[in-house]
């Protein structure tokens, strides 16, 4: 992915080259909120653009990371807002020809699969966006509540009302889905012992 670099002194050098570290946690945010490559290269790219932009407001010493997260959120956000706007043209025999979905992971997927368990993985998956998105960036990313609640742009107990609701919700689908699978497996044992 070609990053836009437009480095006028060392000062605007140190700084591009602290944000340019930050290039793949961003991407596999990107990632996570398209859930398509290429759109994630685009988000990345303009969150770059902007961050390059607007570096004069960027205060030092503190958490670039953070800072960066935000500006691709909320360009997530003004794009689906757009997009909410925009009236969709669907050519309906296109979209007929096309495959119900794709049987290649996206990276986020293939690294969600190796890292968590499938349960895990699952019910992270099923979470509300808002409560998935909030125990996403604590729990994985590992953002403070503080910075998390600027990235969304709500207040820190919202934040962590979405972190508790949202791990509570997670731990009950897995124990739900870990029990489900026990009493499976334990039917599957009874009928085979009547074989």
């Amino acid at each position: 992915m070609a990053i836009l670099s437009f480095p006028s002194s060392r000062s605007d050098a140190t700084f591009e080259a602290e944000a340019l570290s930050h290039l793949d946690a961003l991407y596999r945010a990107a990632l996570r909120q398209t859930r398509n490559p290429a759109d994630a290269e685009d988000l990345v790219q303009e969150t770059f653009l902007k961050a390059f932009r607007s570096a004069h407001r960027f205060e030092r010493g503190t958490n670039l990371r953070a800072w960066l997260f935000t500006i691709l959120l909320n360009t997530v956000r003004n794009r689906r807002r757009d997009a909410a706007r925009d009236p969709m043209l669907v050519d309906s025999e296109i979209v007929d020809q096309l495959p119900l979905s794709s049987t290649e992971p996206t990276p986020e997927e293939a690294l969600l699969r190796d890292v968590l368990h499938e349960d895990v993985r699952i019910a992270l998956e099923s979470l509300p966006e808002v409560f998935r998105e909030a125990v996403w960036l604590r729990d994985v990313e590992e953002f403070t509540y503080a910075e998390i609640a600027r990235m969304l742009d709500v207040p820190i107990g919202t934040v962590m009302s979405r972190i508790a609701r949202g791990r509570r919700l997670l731990h009950e689908r897995v124990v739900a889905a870990r029990r489900e699978a026990s009493v499976t497996a334990e039917n599957l044992a009874r009928a085979e012992g009547l074989r």
